[in-house]
């Protein structure tokens, strides 16, 4: 790609499923549906034929049995031409973002023009597993043809059989590591002696600041209102996790969850375990002629960066240090910043390996990149606070990312997150309205 001539790519425009704790208000909603109600906004919007659209990407974690390819799932739930294509993507908490970047690289070189792109999590509906023992057994079962053979294999029943493995649990572990996403949060506040107060500030910043972006409207533009309950007779349109009667006093009470007896890591200064969706329409240029679209913003570029799995909280840091060299900008250049915030731990290291330069170079940067001025990350709060539903999480940041920019009159933007597993992933766009 790089020896020919990119086209632009554009974001026509972002929205996104309000976000709810997980076996909340969300847990009964069809997880292709949180993701094809806003499909099916956006082709309305814009009025746009149901074969208009060339291809459909969903970032997806915890990809549920009963939709296989929950992209295209979506796609067809959203009344999208059967002859659209459709896939799934999955790069654990950046499986949002990699979709976007699998639609910019199509439509940069020219192999499609108008594509949706986005992520989409029940992390509600997650299941419980059965155990190897109680796997076992039902397959001796199955297997056994006569009443003695079945009974023969019944007798081998232990109670200790219906203990069941937790998915999601296993899903937030590192199979090489060995250590849990909160734990790796601990990793970095030791290494880096992160306090619990600072991450307590932190995480208290992030709950006042989406309490008053709520009360004064920001999300509205972003967000589309979801129906909910057993007779669709309820609307939620806000986020719930933002708290306003967060303070630190109050975050300072509660017990570290990771590491029990010298931890600073808590569920208080973590992010809650969240449902959500998030898409974005992106098109060539040509595709914005042709159907008379007015984008928000282009996607500039994209980039990746892999480090090891007992201290992921620090991809961004990578990920920031590569996509700024590949568009040749500086860190200051960027109006508005969206980290995302797996834990206020994760964030605050990113924050000073920017700033140090003996950090920088202890995760191989040759450069300092600089500070981010507060007023300009997360201004309306983040992860902590607003949720992190891992398969949308790394459209969300730049869907908020791109509303706020237009809100601003600002001109760049930069999101990026840390990924399960030891990476980072960051994108820069440009507000052009």
């Amino acid at each position: 790609m790089s020896a020919m001539k990119l086209r632009d790519v554009y974001l026509v425009m972002g929205k996104r499923s309000p976000q709810a704790k997980a076996g909340t208000e969300l847990k009964n909603v069809g997880v292709p549906y949180l993701a094809s109600y806003l499909v099916r906004h956006l082709m309305d919007r814009f009025n746009l034929p149901s074969d208009s659209v060339e291809e459909v990407v969903i970032g997806n974690v915890g990809a549920p049995a009963k939709y296989p390819n929950i992209g295209r799932v979506v796609a067809l739930e959203a009344g999208l031409d059967k002859h659209t294509s459709a896939y799934t993507v999955h790069r654990n908490c950046a499986s949002g973002m990699e979709a976007m970047s699998q639609a910019f690289i199509k439509i940069a070189s020219g192999r499609s023009d108008l594509m949706l792109a986005g992520g989409v999590e029940s992390m509600s509906q997650m299941p419980l597993i059965y155990n190897k023992e109680m796997t076992d057994l039902f397959i001796a079962l199955m297997k056994a043809k006569s009443l003695p053979e079945k009974l023969k294999a019944l007798s081998a029943f232990r109670p200790p059989f219906l203990s069941p493995i937790v998915a999601i649990e296993q899903g937030l572990t590192d199979p090489f590591c060995g250590l849990n996403m909160g734990q790796t949060a601990e990793v970095l506040a030791r290494e880096m002696n992160i306090t619990r107060a600072e991450q307590d500030n932190f995480a208290n910043s992030s709950h006042l600041k989406a309490v008053q972006a709520q009360s004064e409207g920001k999300f509205k533009d972003e967000i589309v209102p979801i129906l909910i309950g057993s007779k669709l007779d309820k609307l939620l349109d806000l986020d719930t996790g933002p708290r306003a009667n967060s303070t630190v006093e109050g975050l300072g009470k509660m017990k570290p969850y990771f590491e029990k007896v010298s931890g600073t890591v808590t569920v208080g200064n973590s992010c809650p375990i969240t449902d959500g969706a998030s898409v974005f329409l992106m098109a060539s240029e040509d595709a914005l002629k042709k159907y008379n679209l007015k984008p928000m913003a282009k996607m500039t570029d994209f980039h990746f960066a892999g480090l090891e799995p007992e201290r992921m909280g620090m991809g961004p840091l990578l990920a920031i240090d590569g996509v700024l060299k590949r568009v040749g900008k500086e860190l200051r250049e960027m109006d508005v910043v969206e980290i995302n915030e797996a834990f206020a731990s994760q964030v605050l290291g990113v924050l000073r390996g920017l700033k140090d330069l003996e950090v920088a170079r202890r995760f191989g940067l040759t450069k300092a990149w600089g500070e981010i001025p507060e007023a300009n990350l997360n201004p309306n709060g983040g992860g902590i606070a607003l949720g992190h539903p891992v398969g949308s999480s790394g459209c969300r940041i730049v869907v908020t990312l791109a509303h706020e920019l237009k809100r601003r009159k600002a001109r760049f933007g930069l999101a990026t997150l840390c990924i399960g597993g030891g990476q980072g992933g960051a994108v820069v766009i440009e507000n052009i309205q």
